[in-house]
């Protein structure tokens, strides 16, 4: 090889690894962009929950991450479902109960003397273990109750709401010929996902799920939790579940719950294999619950 093809090759590899080092120093250079899911959309400190004088849930602080799914698992009793009540005030509706401690929504207290429940409940839906359709009203009427209630009576606006959100409910393809017939007259995995549609009506920035699934066949909890998978694109979603394979298929993080008090948080694939505690072990091995 000629000294002058020797002398070109040794220039070119020195042209390159200077391009691919200022490449490198200008990638340091420049901030990093954040990934806006792992930031926490509701962040909960120093959480005690209370009936009468009975302190049922233990200071509990976790953060839940925008746009993913938040599994929260234990054993009956252990105060899975009191905990997220509070995360949108419904706890305070039962007698007798009352709250210490902050739930921050993108930094704001929901329990700070000047922010009306109202409110919270319209920015964190809610559905619950039992299909609860409004018996006297239609499909579409169920729907559209809540968003009625902030003041919208244009009936096209309605009807576009309740298209759009039986649709992001994947239930608009079996119920659209039927949408004035009573919601009562659909199955028990239809008016889940009915109620589902009318908790999305309102555009909630957080969806509570408490056990949606526990009163479903497997075939429509497969539904569910297909919706699940689709809705965090756009909504971030607590779910409690008794159910822990529901919580290793559907969700990035679990929460595990134990006599009141929060033992363990993390990625659902590690806290399901390589848990921390014994405590939680034991749990998801069968030891006990």
């Amino acid at each position: 090889m000629s000294k002058d093809v020797v002398d070109s090759q040794r220039e070119q590899s020195h042209a390159n690894h200077t391009m691919m080092q200022s490449s490198l120093d200008s990638d340091r250079a420049r901030p990093a962009i954040p990934d806006q899911a792992e930031n926490p959309r509701l962040v909960v400190e120093g959480l005690n929950i209370y009936y009468g004088a009975t302190r049922v849930v233990h200071n509990v602080s976790i953060s839940i991450k925008t746009r993913k799914v938040t599994a929260i698992i234990g054993p009956s009793g252990c105060g899975k479902s009191t905990f997220i009540r509070c995360l949108n005030r419904m706890h305070e509706v039962t007698p007798g109960a009352r709250v210490e401690g902050k739930v921050l929504l993108d930094g704001e207290n929901l329990y700070g003397p000047n922010v009306d429940p109202v409110q919270v409940r319209r920015r964190i839906g809610m559905v619950f273990q039992k299909p609860n359709p409004f018996p006297t009203m239609s499909i579409r009427d169920n729907v559209v109750a809540g968003f009625k209630l902030n003041g919208y009576r244009n009936q096209k606006d309605l009807d576009e709401r309740a298209e759009k959100s039986l649709r992001m409910a994947a239930l608009w393809e079996e119920v659209k010929d039927k949408i004035h017939r009573p919601g009562t007259d659909l199955s028990g995995g239809q008016q889940q996902r009915l109620c589902i549609a009318r908790a999305l009506a309102v555009d909630p920035e957080v969806l509570l799920m408490d056990e949606p699934c526990s009163a479903l066949d497997p075939i429509a909890t497969a539904k569910i939790e297909e919706l699940i998978h689709e809705l965090k694109e756009t909504v971030t979603i607590v779910i409690v579940t008794h159910n822990m394979q529901q919580a290793a298929r559907v969700s990035d993080d679990t929460a595990f719950f134990y006599l009141g008090e929060l033992i363990e948080f993390g990625a659902t694939a590690t806290l399901f294999t390589t848990p921390e505690k014994r405590q939680t072990e034991d749990y998801i091995t069968g030891r006990f619950g």
